[in-house]
């Protein structure tokens, strides 16, 4: 008796086996045939270059003390070239001590003006109790009068003579050359002990913190560039590299019939200079149409496919194939996303 039933729910359990397998085949066997949009792949390739570059030069003449920087050298908190301060700093010495002294003579002149308002004043009161001359009053009003103008004049040298140390402690920060730190040292025009002009260039330094690829594309290059994120990813050397469009010069080359464009580089860790080869994968959209090859039958070289909708057998003109599709004319019957059938068994499927 246990042996019929173990037998029966054996029978049973194969039989469903059975029925899943068949279904599960039938299910992948059934691919959806689209026709598609017909696309192609191109590369755009170009070099890095630095993002920016500046001349260095004085803004005042002078005898070169010392160059901190060499080509290739990153720039740091030091000054990038010190000049001679020798004259100037003696100019600021002798402002200096002038300001000194205005400021003794301005001490002075406050205390006699103290002094000289206090007998104004007793005097005026003294005149208003009939117990001085009015000449007496006036002469004291004078004297008061005369020490106010006095201090004012000194005050206002005071002012200029502030205004021109000022002035020659920023002439001896100029006698100190700065360039932006991290940019590399790309050309240097300058020796220590060198007498150097104003304006004259001294060096060229190069931004190579981020690292720009300038390009030449076409419209339909260009679109299909905005088309992606706004980041997106490029290949830099073989390393997978974010970019982004930096600008897009809408002035036509007419020479070259493309627009030239700058993307930029950021977040690259290895080493960062000129000459690194670019590469950004696009896909185009092209003439043409995809169709699949497991759609295509091909007897006597005339290809063709059998529409889903009415089992309608449409002649197709192959002008290549990209991967598993071929790349057919354009046929007023085919447009993308119209489903295909796959071939009869007796058909023969093309493959290549």
């Amino acid at each position: 008796m246990h042996r019929v039933v173990i037998g029966a729910v054996m029978k049973y359990f194969i039989f469903i086996m059975i029925c899943i397998l068949c279904h599960n085949d039938f299910v992948f066997s059934e691919e959806v045939l689209r026709v598609k949009k017909a696309t192609k792949e191109i590369r755009l390739s170009g070099y890095t270059r630095r993002e920016g570059k500046m001349t260095v030069s004085s803004e005042v003449s002078g005898k070169v003390l010392k160059v901190n920087y060499d080509i290739g050298q990153p720039v740091g908190e030091k000054a990038f070239i010190v000049l001679d301060h020798t004259f100037i700093s003696l100019q600021i010495d002798s402002t200096s001590h002038s300001l000194t002294k205005l400021n003794i003579r301005l001490k002075q002149i406050r205390s006699r003006v103290s002094y000289l308002e206090k007998e104004f004043l007793r005097a005026d009161t003294l005149y208003k109790g009939d117990k001085v001359s009015e000449v007496k009053r006036d002469l004291a009003a004078q004297e008061f009068d005369q020490a106010r103008f006095e201090l004012e004049s000194n005050m206002q040298g005071k002012a200029m003579a502030e205004i021109t140390l000022k002035e020659f402690k920023e002439q001896k920060n100029r006698h100190s050359v700065y360039a932006p730190k991290g940019w590399i040292v790309t050309s240097r025009m300058v020796e220590e002990g060198e007498i150097v002009q104003k304006g004259r260039p001294l060096a060229m330094v190069s931004n190579y913190r981020d690292l720009v690829v300038p390009l030449s594309v076409s419209n339909q290059e260009l679109l299909a560039i905005k088309a992606l994120p706004k980041e997106f990813e490029a290949d830099l050397e073989g390393k997978p590299v974010k970019t982004r469009i930096k600008w897009i010069n809408p002035e036509f080359d007419n020479k070259i019939r493309k627009l030239n464009i700058e993307l930029l580089i950021r977040d690259y860790l290895l080493e960062k200079r000129g000459g690194l080869k670019f590469t950004l994968p696009l896909r185009l959209k092209t003439e043409g149409l995809l169709v699949p090859k497991a759609a295509v039958t091909s007897r006597y070289d005339n290809p063709k496919v059998t529409l889903k909708e009415n089992s309608k057998v449409i002649s197709l003109l192959v002008r290549g194939q990209i991967g598993d599709h071929l790349l057919v004319a354009e046929n007023s019957h085919l447009t993308p996303g119209t489903e295909l059938v796959l071939p009869q068994p007796l058909d023969q499927t093309l493959n290549k």
